[in-house]
């Protein structure tokens, strides 16, 4: 395949997941806490690894884009890499169906009941809290917190059939441009 070509698929199929991230968030926006960002990301990155960082990026550039990219955005450019990281290093390890599951679960859970942690410190500096007001921003959102844990849990069980599917089609997408040539 012409590494041209290749990077323009690869393009075009980051900007899509990009796209389904937004999409997702905007269609799951009315529950608060609650969206399907975990499960995409962490199989984004369990199947185009480092690259899974360009849809990641694609989304928070629209998602700044439809709603400004004032003060509450800029925690967006790093909140979702811990997220990332995680999904980093555990798909280095071979796990069986059976291990990954459950961890794939907990680590999207995890993600969900920090995000009010990530996002505290710069929030806190940008309105002028002390670290004992940033503390009590976090508790006040714990209940926030615990609903996108439990979402990010649920939805974390979908991590494997859709990191698998992603496999499959990105196989058949990038092969279908080496026999075009």
């Amino acid at each position: 395949m012409h590494s041209s070509s290749r990077r323009l698929k690869e393009l075009v199929i980051f900007a899509v997941l990009g796209s389904i991230l937004f999409i997702s968030h905007m269609v799951m926006m009315w529950l608060p806490s609650i969206h399907l960002l975990g499960l995409f990301i962490a199989a984004y990155t369990l199947t185009y690894r480092v690259k899974a960082l360009i849809p990641i990026y694609v989304y928070v550039a629209v998602y700044g884009a439809f709603y400004g990219f004032s003060a509450w955005w800029i925690p967006y450019l790093y909140i979702w890499l811990p997220l990332w990281a995680m999904f980093m290093i555990i798909g280095i390890f071979e796990l069986p169906t059976k291990i990954k599951i459950p961890v794939y679960m907990i680590l999207c859970a995890l993600h969900g009941l920090s995000f009010g942690i990530l996002y505290a410190p710069y929030w806190a500096w940008m309105i002028g809290l002390n670290f004992q007001g940033m503390i009590a921003w976090i508790i006040a959102g714990i209940p926030f917190d615990i609903t996108h844990a439990v979402s990010n849990l649920i939805a974390g069980a979908l991590i494997v059939p859709l990191t698998e599917l992603l496999k499959k089609l990105n196989t058949q997408i990038l092969a279908t441009t080496s026999k075009a040539h």
